[in-house]
């Protein structure tokens, strides 16, 4: 079957990744362990997204209401948000990125966006780079309860659009997006700009490997050639 529909990545992908998430990812650790998790819980290497898992767990496991994970999760993904609009001010489009975009809308190409980053954060940088019709949805994290590697925000864009997995590429730059990408059987490309090397796309489910956006729309016309 032929590609129907592409669905990037944001951060690292689309847009440079300039996110200081070394501090973003301490500041949120010292906010849950003020908050009673314990420090052997939570790790400063792990994403924010895995921090508030185990916090949520041990929060309930110690007869903790559900309101108050709920105020804990609310002010740590405020304190991302914040690190999130710093970076959306400040960051640039990958070179290639809106002549990647042209190319696949005159290709016909249903286009979507899932990123982890927040609804302001997101709807800031695609108006400011004037992307923002390319695309037929865009799912962030304020549109699901579980972030990448889980399908969910996959799975979503993927039904707005109306196209099955198999007919649909997912570019980016992160292993979760690899992995959440072979779980659900589409395509899944890696673009290896820092977060995750070459090597742990590959190792992580990449299906192919562009070094420029611009490589994006000649690998699916390859592809649909069989």
């Amino acid at each position: 079957m032929p590609i129907e529909a592409v669905i990037f990545d944001l951060d690292g992908t689309l847009a440079n990744f300039n996110l200081d998430y070394k501090t973003l990812r301490a500041e949120v650790r010292s906010y849950l362990i003020r908050k009673g998790v314990p420090t052997s819980l939570v790790d400063v290497n792990e994403s924010i997204f895995e921090m508030l898992k185990k916090a949520e767990l041990f929060l309930k496991n110690n007869n903790k209401s559900a309101t108050k994970f709920e105020d804990v999760l609310s002010h740590a993904l405020a304190i991302a948000e914040k690190y999130e609009m710093e970076a959306a001010s400040t960051t640039n489009l990958q070179v290639g990125a809106n002549e990647t975009l042209k190319e696949l809308k005159r290709m016909n190409l249903k286009i979507g966006l899932c990123t982890t980053s927040s609804d302001k954060a997101v709807n800031y940088i695609i108006k400011r780079f004037k992307i923002q019709d390319f695309f037929q949805v865009v799912v962030t994290r304020n549109n699901v309860k579980y972030v990448k590697p889980s399908t969910e925000q996959f799975e979503l864009a993927l039904k707005t659009l109306n196209v099955a997995p198999i007919d649909t590429v997912i570019v980016g730059d992160n292993i979760v997006d690899m992995q959440s990408t072979k779980e659900l059987k589409a395509v899944a490309v890696g673009f290896p700009t820092g977060v995750s090397s070459l090597e742990q796309l590959k190792n992580n489910g990449a299906n192919y490997i562009i070094t420029s956006l611009i490589d994006l729309p000649v690998l699916i016309k390859e592809i649909n050639k069989g």
